[in-house]
């Protein structure tokens, strides 16, 4: 934006100055026609005129300097304004690619809690109900995760190893029976790997 502001000052100001040109020029035209007229009698006022005329001529060749001056910061800002916003145009592609690739992330995770989803409430119809109601409370207050497995006599919801006494605890339950961490209070799953 502060590019696009400089370069409108300068064209405005290239403008004013160019109109400043243009009537010093019309008034030197203007003066040189009534001295070539002949209109312009008296010696004095001849005089006065020719000095007019070349007053005038320098005035123009100075602000026609001005013109070249504003003519060459208002470049340097077209360039710059350019510049920008073809770095605007390259970020905006890669926010543009970002967001479609996030979007196309958020549909694929969609899709998968809607199967998951369905999943679950099949498996969730084969669970007893008290059992269902533990385990939802657990993922509630666990953070999402109301049981763990039960891996080389450690919890893998809280990373603890299991003391001994609640390893013989385990390992004395039915397969049916549902036991707890002491630590974390998730429901241990146990397999092959839990070292009982």
């Amino acid at each position: 934006m502060a590019a696009q502001t400089e370069e409108s000052d300068c064209a405005r100001e290239q403008t004013k100055a160019e109109q400043d040109v243009d009537q010093v020029r019309q008034r030197a035209v203007r003066d040189q026609q009534r001295l070539d007229s002949g209109a312009v009698t008296s010696p004095k006022d001849l005089e006065n005129l020719q000095r007019e005329i070349v007053s005038l001529a320098k005035r123009q060749g100075d602000l026609e300097d001005v013109v070249l001056e504003v003519m060459e910061r208002r470049e340097a800002a077209q360039e710059r304004v350019a510049e920008l916003t073809e770095r605007v145009g390259s970020v905006q592609g890669r926010i543009d690619d970002a967001t479609a690739r996030r979007d196309a992330a958020f549909e694929e995770i969609d899709g998968e809690v809607a199967t998951v989803s369905k999943e679950r409430e099949v498996i969730a119809g084969s669970v007893p109900a008290d059992l269902l109601k533990l385990y939802d409370k657990l993922r509630e207050q666990q953070g999402g995760v109301g049981a763990a497995k039960l891996y080389a006599r450690t919890c893998q919801g809280c990373r603890q190893e299991l003391a001994i006494t609640e390893l013989n605890e385990i390992r004395s339950a039915a397969p049916d029976t549902v036991v707890r961490c002491e630590n974390c209070r998730r429901i241990l799953v146990r397999t092959a790997e839990s070292g009982l």
